[in-house]
């Protein structure tokens, strides 16, 4: 047989044959599209997320055209039969009561995921992890009817007369002791926020390097001094973002905090006071919205409790970077 055919055909399937550069863009091709799949989901939240912004800036445009957007934030009279519309106190109500939760909430919590990682039993761990899952999964209409009905009496007596004894003097334990309030909501949402603060804070303290722990044992430190100067600063942005978590969750309650907080949009720097917070003014006040103007302020609230966690949340990123550099 001639040898011209078979180079022939050698040729014509050479030539036929993709070239490297079309295999490697070939193989790339599933690389590109979960990129682009990934980059469309991306763009998709951040257009939820205006989505909302419009809609509701769109609902609210009638009150705060009426209003003015600065008194409609900064006003203090809330009375939809007239018209008038201020927001300062649902504001402070809401501060308030998720100050009053990340005070007492934090040091419990990260106390709690310090114990579980470094110090507790094994036999202890399993059963401590178990209660702290339980309490993040009950429902909040439970914590307000367990704090309407155990903690608000509780307060009333004896806790609100002890502290107003012992701690008159300053201006947040005066009043009438009537356990509904400020601190019945703080407390409530302190109990609510706890199971998430206490699991982020444990996951991220159980990613300290062994070594880290043990170089600070081998040098003489006892098991706490080693979680101070090792595990507690290599932790420290983690357990900020557990902290984060937990107040936004604070923010954006509702049912248990208006079982609890008393519902007077009022101002006081007592926490035995009762007010009122975003949230709860929303659902209370939606389904009797029957005006504009009246449905407007209810979509502005959503507007300012939407920008306050934007604020609060870009604050504490702020502080994250700023202790990762510090770190570093």
């Amino acid at each position: 047989m001639s040898p011209a055919p078979l180079d022939a055909s050698l040729g014509k399937e050479q030539a036929a044959a993709p070239s490297p550069a079309i295999r490697l863009r070939a193989l790339n091709l599933g690389d590109r599209t979960y990129a682009s799949a990934l980059v469309s989901f991306g763009g998709l939240l951040l257009a939820v997320a205006g989505v909302i912004v419009v809609s509701l800036a769109h609902l609210a445009q009638p009150t705060l055209s009426a209003t003015g957007p600065v008194h409609f934030v900064l006003g203090t009279d809330w009375n939809p039969v007239s018209g008038s519309f201020g927001a300062l106190p649902f504001i402070y109500g809401t501060l308030v009561t998720s100050a009053v939760a990340i005070v007492l909430a934090v040091p419990v919590g990260v106390g709690l995921a310090v114990f579980l990682a470094e110090m507790s039993p094994r036999a202890l761990r399993r059963p401590v992890s178990f209660a702290v899952e339980t309490l993040a999964g009950i429902p909040s209409v439970v914590y307000g009817l367990w704090g309407l009905f155990v903690l608000v009496p509780i307060l009333r007596d004896p806790v609100e007369p002890f502290l107003a004894k012992y701690l008159g003097f300053l201006p947040l334990f005066r009043g009438p002791p009537i356990g509904l309030g400020f601190l019945a909501a703080g407390v409530v949402l302190a109990i609510m926020i706890l199971p998430t603060i206490a699991s982020v804070s444990l996951e991220v303290l159980k990613t300290v390097p062994a070594p880290l722990k043990e170089g600070a044992l081998a040098l003489g430190a006892t098991r706490w001094e080693a979680v101070r100067i090792a595990s507690l600063p290599f932790a420290k942005a983690g357990i900020f973002g557990a902290v984060l978590l937990g107040l936004g969750r604070a923010l954006g309650e509702t049912m248990a905090v208006t079982m609890v907080i008393g519902n007077s949009p009022s101002i006081h720097a007592s926490l035995f006071a009762v007010g009122y917070s975003l949230p709860s003014v929303i659902a209370n006040e939606f389904a009797e919205a029957t005006t504009k103007l009246h449905t407007g302020a209810l979509a502005g609230l959503g507007l300012v409790l939407l920008g306050l966690a934007v604020a609060l949340n870009g604050l504490a990123r702020l502080l994250v970077g700023r202790t990762q550099r510090k770190l570093a």
